[in-house]
C-alpha cells in the first residue's frame, strides 16, 4: 500500500509503485479520480506509436511525453524544413535539416526523462509497417497524404491495433478513433483515395498553424482515454472543427456492410500501397 501526498490531500491506493519524483511530476493526473496512481502506472507501462512528426504529431508527441506514456515510437522519414516551423511546434529553428524523428525525440526526452522514445527514420510502406506497429498498444496517424492514411488503416485493421485518424487543411480539421473489427474504419467512410489532384495539399492550399495544435492535442486526448479505458471515444463518429467559425460538429458513422476492408465481402485482403488516380481537369 502506497501513501501519496498531493497538496493537502492523502490518497491511499493498493499496489501502486511510483517514485516520489513520479508522484510529484504526475500529481495533477493522480489526483483525478479517473486516473489515480494506478492509471498513471498504466500510462507509464503503455506503448504508443506516432506516425508522422509533423503538424499533428508534433503537439501529440509533446503532450504524450508529458503525460508519461512509457514508450513512444515516432516514425517519419522527413527532415525539418523552414516551412514546418509555422505549425510543427516540436521542431525549432536550430533543427533545420535534422531528421524529424531525432528532433522530436530530443524535445520529448527533455520534457520527460521517464519515457523511452524509439525512432524510425523511414517512410512506412506495405513491407515495413506491420513489423513496426506490432509492438504498440495504440497508433496515432499524423500523416498528411491519402495513401499513407489508407495504409495505416489497413495495417491496423489486420493487426487489430486501435488508432486515431486525423487530418487538417486550411481552417478545417477532422478526427475519429477506430477500433478494428468493432467500429467504423477509415474505408467505411472514405472507401478509397481521391484522385491525386482533386484535394489540394497544405503546401498548395495552406493551413492555419494553430489548427494542427488543436487537432493533434485531441488525438493525444483520445490516446490517453483509450489507454485508461475512461470516457467516450470518437468511435463511429467523425469530429470536425472549423477554426473560423469556432465550431465543432459530430458526424455519426456506422460500419459499412460494403466496406472493402471490414465489410461482409472484403476485397482488400492484404496490405498494399494505394496509388492515387490522376484527376482529369
Amino acid at each position: 500500500m502506497t501513501e501519496m501526498r498531493l497538496n493537502s490531500c492523502i490518497l491511499w491506493e493498493e499496489d501502486v509503485d511510483l517514485t516520489e519524483k513520479q508522484i510529484e511530476r504526475y500529481s495533477r493526473h493522480i489526483i483525478l479520480e479517473e486516473v489515480g496512481g494506478a492509471g498513471q502506472e498504466k500510462l507509464l507501462s503503455s506503448k504508443v506509436l506516432l506516425i508522422g512528426a509533423g503538424g499533428l504529431g508534433a503537439p501529440a508527441a509533446l503532450y504524450l511525453a508529458a503525460a508519461g506514456i512509457g514508450t513512444i515510437g515516432i516514425a517519419d522519414g522527413d527532415r525539418v524544413d523552414m516551412t514546418n516551423l509555422q505549425r510543427q511546434v516540436v521542431h525549432h529553428t536550430d533543427d533545420l535539416g535534422r531528421e524529424k524523428v531525432k528532433s522530436a525525440a530530443e524535445k520529448m526526452r527533455a520534457i520527460n526523462p521517464d519515457i523511452t522514445v524509439s525512432t524510425y527514420d523511414t517512410r512506412l510502406n506495405a513491407d515495413n509497417i506491420s513489423g513496426i506497429i506490432s509492438d504498440y498498444d495504440f497508433v496515432l496517424d499524423g500523416t498528411d497524404n491519402f495513401p499513407a492514411k489508407f495504409l495505416i488503416n489497413d495495417a491496423c485493421y489486420f493487426a487489430r491495433k486501435p488508432f486515431s485518424h486525423a487530418g487538417i487543411l486550411r481552417f478545417d480539421g477532422q478526427l475519429m478513433t477506430i477500433l478494428p473489427g468493432e467500429s467504423a474504419c477509415y474505408r467505411c467512410v472514405f472507401n478509397s483515395p481521391p484522385p491525386s489532384n482533386a484535394v489540394p495539399s497544405c503546401s498548395q492550399a495552406g493551413v492555419l498553424g494553430v489548427l494542427a495544435g488543436v487537432i493533434g492535442s485531441l488525438q493525444a486526448t483520445e490516446t490517453i482515454k483509450y489507454l485508461l479505458q475512461k470516457g467516450d471515444l470518437l468511435t463511429d463518429c467523425l469530429l470536425t472543427y472549423n477554426a473560423l467559425k469556432m465550431q465543432f460538429r459530430r458526424v455519426i458513422l456506422k460500419r459499412s456492410p460494403g466496406c472493402p476492408l471490414c465489410g461482409e465481402n472484403p476485397t482488400v485482403t492484404e496490405l498494399k500501397e494505394e496509388e492515387q488516380e490522376v484527376c482529369e481537369l
